[in-house]
C-alpha cells in the first residue's frame, strides 16, 4: 500500500483504519447516532461484511423508572444535567445505565443469538453489507482515515524517539525563535531551548548539528522532542561514534565533566589488557578527538586515565599540571602539593581545571604549592620555639618568687 510505503505505517494498521471509516461510513449512511458497527474489509476480494454491535447487559445493570426520575430530579438540583452521564450511558451511584436499544442487548435477548454470552461483552450482529453511501458519508470516512493515519503516525514517532532518548542525532537548523533553535532530524522537528545551548554559540538555518536527545513528550501542540549541546553526556555520545573500542567494550567512559563551549574532562578506563584508553580516544594523530573538537566547536577536552585509588585519581584529574603529592582528608577532601611553577597550572585560568578535576573525581580539592607547605612547617617550628622560651622563662619567674620570700626570712633572724 502507498500510506504503508510512504508513512511507514504498518500494513494491519492502516487495513484497520480502512475498516474503521467504512464503518463510520456505513452508521452515518444507514445507521442511527448511538449504534455501533464494525466492518471487515478481504483484501484479496475487496469484500466487506458488517456487524452491529451492543453490550450485553442484565435487568440488574438497568435503572428503574424510579431511579431515573430521582437520577434526573438529582442532576436538575445541580445543574449537571445530560453531562451527568457517561459516554456508555451510565448513572446514578452504582453505575447503573439508562438503557438504549440501539445500544444495548438484554441478556435473555443475546443469549438467544449466543448461548454463552455473559453480560457486559460485546454482541455482534451481521448485518446487510452495503457498498452504496452518499457523499456525506464518504467525507466522514475520508476524515476518519486522515485522523487515525495522523494519530497511528505520531504514536509510531513518539515510541521512536522514546528511544533514541540518550542517543545522538543530526539535525538541520531550521529557524531560531525566541531564542529556541528548531531542528528538523528526519521525521518531526526538535527544540534546542536557550537553557541547552552552548554559550557562544551561533545557529543558522541550513547549518548541520549533532544534539543530544534529553526527553520525548506529548503536548497540547503535538509531539515536542527537547535537545541538547550544552548536557555532559553528548561529548560520550560523540567518543562513542567515534571511537569503536568504546562500542566493542574494550573501553569504557567512568565520568565525564563540562562546562559547554570552555572545556570538557573525561575518565576513560580499560577493560581488557593492552589497551591504551587514552590513545583510543585521542587517535592516531589525534583524529578522533579532534572530530569531537570540531564538532563542539573547538571545545577543550582533556582525557585522563581512571583509577580505583583515589590519590592517582586526583593526581589524573588535575593534570596536565604535575602533582607530586595527594593528602586524602577526612569529609571527602583532598589537599593536592604542587611545586610554585605548577601551582597556576593545576588551579587553572578562574579555577577551571581544578573545579572540572573536582567535579570528575567527587572529591573537594585544595590546591597547594610545596613553598607554602615549606612556610606554615617554619612558622610552626618559630611558634613552638617560641613557647618554649616563654615557658621556660615563666619557670625562672617562679623560681625568683619562691626564693623571695627565703631571703626576708633570713634577714629577720
Amino acid at each position: 500500500m502507498e500510506i504503508t510505503e510512504e508513512k511507514g505505517i504498518p500494513r494491519e494498521e492502516v487495513v484497520k483504519v480502512i475498516e474503521a471509516a467504512i464503518a463510520s461510513a456505513y452508521k452515518k449512511e444507514y445507521g442511527r447516532k448511538k449504534e455501533k458497527f464494525e466492518a471487515k474489509l478481504d483484501l484479496k476480494t475487496g469484500k466487506m461484511e458488517f456487524w452491529q454491535v451492543k453490550k450485553v447487559v442484565d435487568k440488574g445493570m438497568i435503572l428503574s423508572e424510579e431511579e431515573e426520575k430521582a437520577f434526573d430530579k438529582k442532576n436538575k438540583k445541580t445543574g449537571s444535567g445530560k453531562g451527568a452521564k457517561s459516554a456508555e450511558g451510565k448513572a446514578g451511584e452504582e453505575g447503573k445505565i439508562r438503557f438504549n436499544p440501539d445500544r444495548f442487548i438484554l441478556l435473555e435477548e443475546a443469549r438467544k443469538i449466543d448461548k454463552t454470552i455473559k453480560p457486559g461483552e460485546d454482541l455482534k450482529m451481521p448485518v446487510k453489507a452495503e457498498t452504496s453511501f452518499g457523499r456525506i458519508a464518504a467525507q466522514t470516512a475520508k476524515q476518519v482515515i486522515i485522523q487515525k493515519i495522523k494519530e497511528i503516525e505520531k504514536d509510531i514517532i513518539l515510541k521512536e524517539y522514546k528511544d533514541k532518548e540518550g542517543e545522538v542525532v543530526s539535525g538541520i537548523v531550521q529557524r531560531v525563535e525566541g531564542g529556541s533553535v528548531f531542528l528538523d532530524i528526519g521525521k518531526t522537528s526538535a527544540i534546542l531551548p536557550k537553557s541547552e545551548q552552548v554559550p557562544g554559540e551561533f545557529y543558522r538555518p541550513g547549518q548541520r548539528l549533532r544534539v543530544y536527545v534529553l526527553k520525548t513528550e506529548v503536548s497540547p501542540k503535538g509531539l515536542v522532542v527537547i535537545v541538547s549541546r550544552a548536557y555532559p553526556k553528548l561529548v560520550s555520545k560523540l567518543f562513542e561514534l567515534e571511537v569503536p573500542e568504546i562500542s566493542s567494550g574494550q573501553v569504557e567512559i567512568k565520568a565525564i565533566a563540562r562546562e559547554p563551549g570552555s572545556k570538557t574532562k573525561i575518565a576513560v578506563s580499560a577493560l581488557e589488557e593492552g589497551i591504551d584508553p587514552i590513545g583510543s580516544l585521542v587517535g592516531q594523530r589525534g583524529t578522533r578527538v579532534l572530530e569531537v573538537i570540531n564538532e563542539l566547536g573547538g571545545e577543550k577536552i582533556d582525557i585522563i586515565e581512571w583509577s580505583e585509588d583515589p590519590e592517582t585519581y586526583i593526581k589524573n584529574a588535575l593534570g596536565p599540571a604535575k602533582i607530586n603529592e595527594v593528602k586524602i582528608l577526612p569529609k571527602n577532601t583532598a589537599q593536592a602539593m604542587v611545586d610554585s611553577d605548577q601551582f597556576s597550572l593545576a588551579i587553572g585560568k578562574n579555577g577551571q581545571n581544578v573545579r572540572l578535576a573536582a567535579k570528575l573525581t567527587g572529591w573537594k580539592i585544595d590546591v597547594l604549592s610545596m613553598d607554602d607547605g615549606l612556610v606554615a612547617q617554619k612558622d610552626s617550628e618559630e611558634d613552638e620555639s617560641d613557647s618554649d622560651s616563654q615557658k621556660e622563662e615563666a619557670e625562672n619567674n617562679e623560681k625568683k618568687e619562691n626564693a623571695e620570700p627565703e631571703k626576708k626570712a633570713s634577714g629577720k633572724k
